[in-house]
């Protein structure tokens, strides 16, 4: 009878953990079949209005990758609350363009919609963020003019006036929407480090290598006041860098091949994307001034 009630006993721990893969799994087949649902829905006629005359990349995208888009729009407003700050009010003008910028970086990418957060804050022009840190045991309280910014684990944070210039303009490398989702997916290996989680293991080393080769250069060339296609804001750190060579490849990728041939290859293979084959016509990035 003893040994009876100790097998129970043991076996309880095993029935709990069994249960437990049965529900996560049960969740997960759930949400992939409503996500699966929601990518096949129909989009309206004003959602492909303001993407045609507002979100300058989308008519350069090959239509099955512009459906597919589409597709990820759809779950990523089910899944994410917009929430307008200091009196803006949140259109669908707002949510669909803020949806097409964040979800071109996951467009080919497997892995899941920005997980770990829910709320995106926009203002409707630059804000005045506060920020406090720490230095032994003073406390030091700052502020600056932001643009956005993406809190770990937390919201990200946009203004208006700059998601609104970040579509438009698709060939001035800046776009604050990729760069506080570049955030976002940073962090999803539970650091922001500049390492986001890539799609296969074996691309681990040469990331590595050739990222932490372009950084140093970049914070070399901004010592001595060389300018280059990548913003030198990247040289401030990893995780900046990773994000505005984001921008740079989806808004200025074919100076970024052509002055960083091996980074442009390892972001290439992190989107499972190739931006320059998106230009059907002669690119008037090709008259641009070169930068070196």
């Amino acid at each position: 009878m003893r040994q009876t009630v100790i097998y129970c006993l043991l076996s309880i721990p095993l029935v709990v953990m069994l249960l437990w893969i049965y529900i996560e799994k049960w969740r997960k087949a759930k949400r992939d079949a409503r996500r699966e649902i929601l990518r096949q829905t129909p989009s309206s006629a004003q959602w492909l209005a303001i993407l045609q005359h507002d979100f300058a990349l989308f008519g350069k995208l090959p239509s099955a990758l512009q459906q597919t888009l589409l597709g990820h729009m759809h779950v990523f407003l089910e899944e994410k609350d917009i929430v307008g700050r200091n009196g803006f009010t949140v259109n669908e003008r707002v949510k669909v363009l803020i949806a097409a910028q964040a979800c071109l970086l996951i467009m080919n990418r497997p892995g899941d919609y920005y997980p770990g957060f829910r709320s995106i804050l926009v203002y409707p022009e630059t804000y005045l963020a506060n920020s406090v840190r720490k230095e032994g045991l003073l406390e030091i309280n700052s502020s600056s003019i932001r643009a956005g910014e993406s809190w770990h684990r937390g919201p990200v944070i946009l203004a208006w006036d700059h998601v609104l210039q970040g579509a438009q303009d698709r060939r001035d490398g800046h776009n604050v929407v990729m760069h506080e989702f570049a955030h976002k997916l940073d962090e999803e290996n539970a650091s922001m480090d500049g390492l986001p989680i890539l799609p296969t293991h074996t691309q681990y080393k040469a990331w590595s290598d050739v990222l932490n080769a372009e950084f140093s250069l970049l914070q070399q060339k901004m010592i001595d006041g060389v300018d280059d296609v990548i913003d030198s804001y990247g040289a401030s750190s990893p995780p900046e860098f990773f994000a505005v060579v984001t921008e740079t490849f989806f808004e200025k990728p074919q100076q970024l091949r052509r002055l960083h041939p091996a980074l442009y290859e390892q972001f290439k293979a992190c989107y499972m994307l190739d931006p320059i084959t998106w230009l059907t016509e002669k690119s008037t990035e090709e008259n641009d001034e070169t930068i070196s």
